[in-house]
């Protein structure tokens, strides 16, 4: 195998003509150029110099090779100052994907910090759900994946599922109770969920959906979900519209002025755990390591704010 050290020797010898002005050209000894023309020309399997009296001559294969080693030499050159920018953050890339509640909350403060911290990083931005998050970045359309789970129900069984990726824990997002602001229960301070069991019900996305049906069953009854909707913005003006009730996480209230509408606390209490996830190569990369960082910067401003109640 050719290496790139012995190309700088060879490029070396054929412009000074000898080993000794190579060696002095390149701050080394006499021996040592010598013995890796001797590497080099066992590696090509063919002779690169003669000697012509107190002169070096390249071959044919010297030729050769040295008019390609200038941009072998070139193209590793810029290869390395491109890895070690990279590396310092003065460059790279990050392709994140997150749910729609954490993007319009905790994604914007962690890119502009990002930014300011290290403007030569570039973060790409889609949207997806759990589970196909997830997969995204198990299939490498990601690098990183904001995504959150529920400590019961449907998700509670499948606690392993991300056992083989790294979880960096960033937030507890609280499901909030939203009804309408001349609703019976408008100015109860904590409801149980199971004295809206006779509302009419505005569920979102189909996991959430799910954890809603389960925690009402769990209080003894089904819910009778009217309408459902993945955008929380339309579920907030169903609701203002006083056209049900719903339980919304906290991020998703944050992210929307509810009009119309009034929050209260719902017991028992639920929770989803907001996670950003990556593979475990990735999280070696720094701008990768970098943004996982301002995501719990983020997070953790996000939980010590103060939720607002009421609309």
């Amino acid at each position: 195998m050719i290496e790139a050290r012995h190309l700088r020797v060879l490029r070396a010898v054929a412009a000074t003509g000898s080993f000794s002005a190579a060696a002095r050209e390149l701050g080394c000894t006499q021996p040592a150029v010598s013995q890796q023309m001797k590497a080099l020309e066992a590696s090509a399997g063919t002779p690169l110099l003669v000697r012509t009296g107190r002169e070096m001559r390249l071959t044919q294969a010297g030729e050769a090779l040295v008019r390609h080693a200038s941009g072998i030499l070139a193209g590793l050159t810029a290869a390395e100052e491109e890895v070690a920018a990279i590396a310092g953050l003065r460059a790279g890339r990050v392709r994140l994907v997150s749910f729609p509640s954490g993007s319009s909350t905790l994604v914007p403060t962690a890119l502009a910090a990002l930014r300011a911290a290290h403007p030569g990083t570039r973060v790409s931005l889609v949207e997806a759900e759990p589970p196909r998050s997830v997969e995204m970045l198990r299939e490498g359309d990601c690098d990183v994946a904001l995504a959150f789970r529920y400590g019961t129900g449907p998700d509670a069984a499948g606690r392993d599922a991300w056992d083989d990726l790294v979880v960096r824990p960033l937030l507890a997002d609280r499901l909030v109770g939203l009804v309408p602001e001349d609703h019976r229960l408008a100015g109860a301070g904590s409801v149980a969920i199971g004295e809206l069991a006779e509302d009419p019900w505005i569920a979102g996305c189909p996991r959430c959906r799910r954890q809603l049906v389960d925690v009402c069953e769990t209080a003894g009854f089904t819910p009778r979900i009217d309408f459902a909707t993945d955008d929380y913005p339309a579920v907030m003006g169903l609701v203002g519209a006083g056209l049900g009730v719903a339980v919304l996480p906290a991020l998703a209230i944050e992210s929307v002025r509810p009009r119309g509408a009034v929050t209260v606390t719902v017991e028992p209490a639920v929770e989803r755990e907001i996670v950003a996830l990556t593979l475990p190569d990735l999280a070696q990369v720094p701008a990768v390591a970098a943004t996982l960082d301002e995501l719990a910067h983020a997070a953790t401003r996000a939980a010590d704010r103060p939720r607002a109640a009421g609309a």
